[in-house]
């Protein structure tokens, strides 16, 4: 009876911890203000994320520390427009993390593992994303209470710096698609949600598997290779384990292995996958102004195994495949348009070559630059998704 009266009281007070949660936080504007300097602009973002917290209800706080610890676990902070970590987004995290602890010492701050979600009461995430005007960056947090599914306090700052380092880090450079998804949408919509809204439920569902593949992709780029594919094969596992984060790396663990078949083998479900949800873009490189790739093997060696499992897979499902081929912001907008169709041309080609009876269900399109994702036309590795080659399905009326 005790331990019924208990688990009640504790289901209530957790109820009027949320509602009381919804009052306080009201939304407010952030991120209005002058542009400054990255470092100063991380630190103002933190401070107004974190005194937000200070204005709950007092006795809120009190009640909480007594039944769990404040304890906050950072999802690794994301490029707001590819969903991918960058090299200044691993330095915002690290600022991010000296400035908490320097001054918000009521909580104890952790690494994104499995361990730590487990433990944590509220996951902290954030995206920096260049300005739709071109002129610097605007970063964005968001703290989640995870019992509630609630964000408690979100802050945003402007950076006035013309350039930043926005080179992604190694394991989406490797990965052969744009691993960006439903999972990382829902991401970045909470970092940008208001204080007192509800989180992306989506996203707060899979933060286990995101955290165990955080791990892998730890483990991948410090080069351990049998624990980053542990690490993937245990993600792959899960139910919500069918992801394009994790079929890239498992693809990428087994071919520094050298395991051929099985790297093959993860990239037809890769493939496949993002037929399926509608959601494939391939990182073919080609030579500047050409439509043939480019001739280093270290970049272009698997594109033909590439190719080969695009079409296989193409050919198991009914609809029509429309290729869609991209191009960097360089040189003119006519130039470009014709570059790309021109592109996606020759990857139909290669595509009917692997699979003769997929020909008529095959359509071409060129976008130029209009749809660049980074869009900073520095034609390096830090944009290397402007150049991509995107697979999307379509009614064979439609498509045509």
């Amino acid at each position: 009876m005790i331990k019924t009266v208990l688990v009640r009281g504790h289901a209530a007070l957790w109820a009027l911890m949320a509602a009381l949660l919804l009052s306080a936080c009201a939304a407010r504007p952030s991120g209005t203000g002058a542009a400054m300097p990255f470092d100063q602009a991380v630190q103002l973002a933190v401070d107004d994320l974190m005194v937000q917290t200070q204005k709950l209800p007092a006795f809120l706080a009190r009640v909480e520390a007594r039944i769990k610890p404040n304890r906050i676990v950072i999802d690794p902070l994301l490029d707001g427009a590819s969903g991918q970590q960058t090299e200044v987004t691993r330095s915002a995290q690290a600022l991010l993390v000296k400035r908490m602890q320097e001054r918000f010492t009521q909580f104890t701050v952790s690494e994104f593992s499995s361990e730590e979600v487990e433990k944590a009461n509220y996951v902290l995430n954030g995206t920096l994303s260049r300005s739709q005007d071109g002129g610097g960056y605007r970063l964005n947090l968001a703290l989640t209470e995870l019992r509630s599914g609630t964000v408690i306090a979100q802050a945003a700052a402007r950076i006035s710096d013309a350039k930043l380092d926005t080179r992604p880090t190694p394991f989406y450079r490797d990965s052969p698609v744009n691993p960006k998804d439903r999972t990382t949408e829902g991401y970045i919509r909470t970092s940008e949600t208001p204080a007192g809204q509800p989180a992306d439920a989506l996203y707060l569902e899979r933060l286990p598997t995101s955290a165990v593949l955080q791990e892998a992709i730890a483990a991948y780029e410090a080069g351990q290779m049998k624990e980053a594919l542990a690490r993937y094969e245990a993600a792959a596992q899960r139910a919500d384990g069918q992801q394009l984060r994790v079929y890239s790396g498992l693809y990428l663990v087994q071919a520094q292995m050298g395991r051929t078949a099985d790297a093959e083998a993860s990239f037809g479900k890769l493939a496949r996958l993002g037929l399926e949800t509608n959601n494939l873009s391939v990182k073919f490189l080609f030579r500047p102004g050409s439509t043939d790739f480019l001739g280093d093997p270290k970049i272009s060696g698997a594109y033909p195994m590439w190719l080969r499992q695009i079409a296989r897979q193409a050919t198991q499902i009914e609809p029509c495949v429309v290729v869609t081929g991209h191009t960097s912001r360089t040189g003119s907008e006519q130039i470009n348009d014709r570059l790309s169709l021109q592109r996606a041309v020759a990857v139909r080609t290669r595509l009917t070559a692997e699979a003769p009876a997929l020909a008529p269900r095959l359509r071409e399109a060129g976008k130029g630059f209009r749809e660049n994702i980074v869009g900073t036309g520095a034609d390096d590795a830090s944009d290397a998704l402007d150049r991509r080659v995107e697979f999307k399905t379509a009614v064979c009326d439609a498509a045509g």
